[in-house]
C-alpha cells in the first residue's frame, strides 16, 4: 500500500504518518486532509510508520507484566491519591466513567512529564515514583513517554495545518506539558461480572491520546450511527484519537468519540489484558476556548471558556481520581 493511500484494516481509518514526516508537499497535504476527515468523523486514526522501536514498547509492557504481579500490599505502597492518582499505583475499583458508579475492572500505573517546566507548579507536576523491586521499570516508561511525547507533537502539527494555523501552534503548549502515560492491567476475569466492560463507555480528557498496542482484543468506538465498532489494530500501529480538550478547542468540528473495553468471551477470562495509553496533555494554563476562526458568523462557543488545568480537576473529580 502506498504511504499516501488511506484503509480501514483497523476498523477505523489507517495512515502511515512517513508520508506527512518524509513525503512530498502533495503526501503532506494528503495526509493532513485525510487526517481532518477522520478526526471531523470518526474522531480515531490508527497510524503506523512512527519510529517508535519495537524493543522499547516490548520491554515497558515485560516492566509492567512484573509490576502488575507483584501482591497487592507491595504495589499499594505506591499509591498516592495527594496526586489526584495522577503518579504511580491505582488500584481496582477507583476510576470509573463519567456519570457511572460502576468501578472499571482495571489497576494501573501513572507516569508524568519527565522534564517539567522550570516555572511549572509542583501540584500539577508532582514527581514520578521509582519501583525498588523493579529498577528498570521508571526507565523504560520514561523513554517511552519522551518518544509519544515526540510523536504527539507530530500529531499536532498535522492537526494545525487542517486547523488552518500555524504548524507549531500546540509545540510550546505540549513541551513539558501535563502529559500522562498509563499502563493499564485488566486481571483475569475470575467470576460473572457485574458489567460487560472492563472500562466503561468514555471520553478521553486530553487533546489527543496515543495507544501504544494492547495485548488482548477489546476496544470499541461509537461510531456517529451509534454503533459499536472494534479496533483492531496490528502490532505496529499507534491508534491516536481525539480529546475533549481538542473538541472543546475546535467548537466540536474535531469529535471527542465515545470507547470502552468490553469484557472478552468466557473462554478468555481467564487471560489478563494490558494497554498502554499516552495522554496529550497541555500545560495547565493553556486555554481552551473555542479558536475564534472555527466560529461561524453570528455563531457561539458550544462550550464556555476554561483553561487546561481548571478542566482536567473538573474530570479527574467526575471519574473518582479526585476528591471533592
Amino acid at each position: 500500500m502506498e504511504r499516501s493511500e488511506i484503509s480501514l484494516l483497523a476498523g477505523i481509518p489507517t495512515l502511515d504518518i512517513r508520508s506527512f514526516t518524509e513525503g512530498k508537499i502533495s503526501e503532506r497535504k494528503l495526509f493532513v486532509d485525510q487526517l481532518g476527515h477522520a478526526y471531523e468523523t470518526i474522531g480515531f486514526v490508527a497510524i503506523h510508520g512512527h519510529g517508535i522501536p519495537d524493543q522499547l514498547i516490548e520491554k515497558l509492557y515485560d516492566e509492567s507484566r512484573s509490576f502488575f504481579g507483584l501482591p497487592v500490599q507491595k504495589k499499594q505502597k505506591y499509591a498516592r491519591p495527594e496526586t489526584n492518582n495522577q503518579r504511580g499505583f491505582v488500584s481496582m475499583g477507583v476510576e470509573h466513567a463519567k456519570g457511572s458508579d460502576e468501578a472499571d475492572l482495571k489497576e494501573f500505573w501513572q507516569v508524568g512529564q519527565p522534564d517539567p517546566p522550570s516555572d511549572g507548579d509542583p501540584t500539577h507536576f508532582p514527581p514520578n515514583l521509582q519501583v525498588d523491586e523493579l529498577p528498570a521499570f521508571q526507565n523504560a516508561a520514561v523513554e517511552a513517554f519522551r518518544a509519544l511525547e515526540q510523536l504527539g507533537q507530530t500529531m499536532l502539527q498535522a492537526i494545525a495545518l487542517h486547523l488552518e494555523v500555524d504548524e507549531d501552534y500546540f509545540h510550546n503548549w505540549v513541551a513539558g506539558g501535563n502529559s500522562i502515560l498509563r499502563a493499564i492491567h485488566y486481571p483475569p476475569i475470575l467470576s460473572e461480572p457485574s458489567s460487560a466492560v472492563r472500562a466503561g463507555q468514555h471520553e478521553d480528557i486530553n487533546l489527543i491520546t496515543l495507544l501504544v498496542g494492547a495485548s488482548a482484543a477489546g476496544l470499541e468506538v461509537l461510531r456517529h450511527d451509534d454503533v459499536w465498532v472494534p479496533v483492531t489494530a496490528f502490532p505496529e500501529h499507534i491508534v491516536v484519537n481525539v480529546g475533549d480538550m481538542l473538541q472543546r478547542l475546535t467548537n466540536h468540528k474535531f469529535k471527542s468519540t465515545t470507547h470502552r473495553v468490553v469484557n472478552p468471551p468466557q473462554i478468555e477470562w481467564p487471560n489478563p489484558r494490558f494497554s498502554m495509553p499516552f495522554f496529550c496533555h497541555p500545560r495547565p494554563n493553556m486555554k481552551l476556548d473555542a479558536m475564534p476562526h472555527l466560529l461561524g458568523e453570528e455563531e457561539s462557543p458550544i462550550e464556555g471558556p476554561i483553561s487546561a488545568g481548571e478542566y482536567l480537576e473538573e474530570r479527574l473529580r467526575e471519574i473518582g481520581l479526585a476528591k471533592g
